[in-house]
């Protein structure tokens, strides 16, 4: 399980004499175990940010992380261990094959190298990755480079996992396989947090959906209270709905 309380981040203005950029302001939501709880918002709403604070790269100005009911900023590194995490930057290593970039972060996390190869066979199959495993990952295509490094977020085995736009710049089939894979990591009772700003990925796949927009949470829920908070019968509509609202306020 993942919380995120009252977190709150401003990054400097372009000018010395410009106010800060308040990128996140008060973002506060739960993702349970078992559940896939998504971040749906346009681009620049907040999203990468907040999602960078939940796994250590940036931390928060105020507010609080717990991973598993671990302190984020009080043992960064207990909570690395129970993350598994797909940043905005796909970066793979080019001269090593896909198999050899999961081992590496195999070894990064302590693992022995039966375990590796064990965890490297599961996820090889679930993400149907044997016909690339042993290629160099130069050349890749982006839904290559994206399993791959899906594989080797996971390949410690984390209860918990986040993934920043992960389906970016997939093919169909592509995004439709890596569906199937999020509802087994679902299935297997992990806490699945991904950010999306595409409409039919988040209804299609979330249990609950938390909504980022001007750097706040304007609403959160099942895509059913969502419709119903907004009034409105499918889902785009309430999105829109609700992101308005939020920018009228700012306006």
């Amino acid at each position: 399980m993942i919380v995120a309380d009252h977190l709150r981040k401003t990054f400097p203005g372009k000018g010395k004499k410009d106010a800060p950029v308040v990128a996140v302001d008060d973002v506060g939501f739960q993702a349970h175990d078992g559940q896939i709880t998504g971040l749906l918002g346009p681009n620049g709403a907040g999203k990468t940010t907040t999602l960078r604070m939940l796994y250590t790269l940036m931390k928060p100005e105020s507010g609080r992380v717990l991973v598993d009911g671990i302190d984020v900023a009080a043992d960064p590194t207990a909570a690395r261990r129970a993350l598994g995490v797909l940043p905005d930057a796909r970066g793979v290593y080019k001269r090593l094959t896909a198999r050899e970039n999961i081992e590496y972060f195999g070894e990064l996390n302590g693992l022995d190298k039966a375990t590796i190869a064990a965890r490297i066979a599961v996820l090889s199959q679930a993400l149907q990755m044997d016909d690339f495993l042993d290629r160099r990952t130069e050349g890749f295509s982006q839904g290559q480079r994206t399993k791959t490094a899906i594989a080797r977020a996971l390949v410690h085995d984390p209860r918990n996992v986040i993934l920043d736009e992960p389906t970016n710049g997939l093919d169909v089939m592509t995004t439709r396989g890596l569906r199937e894979f999020l509802g087994r990591l679902r299935g297997e009772g992990r806490c699945v947090i991904f950010s999306s700003h595409i409409m039919q990925e988040v209804a299609a796949l979330c249990d609950r959906i938390v909504v980022i927009a001007q750097g706040r949470v304007v609403a959160q829920g099942t895509a059913d209270e969502l419709r119903a908070r907004a009034g409105q019968d499918n889902l785009e509509d309430a999105f829109v709905r609700l992101i308005g609202s939020e920018e009228g306020l700012h306006a």
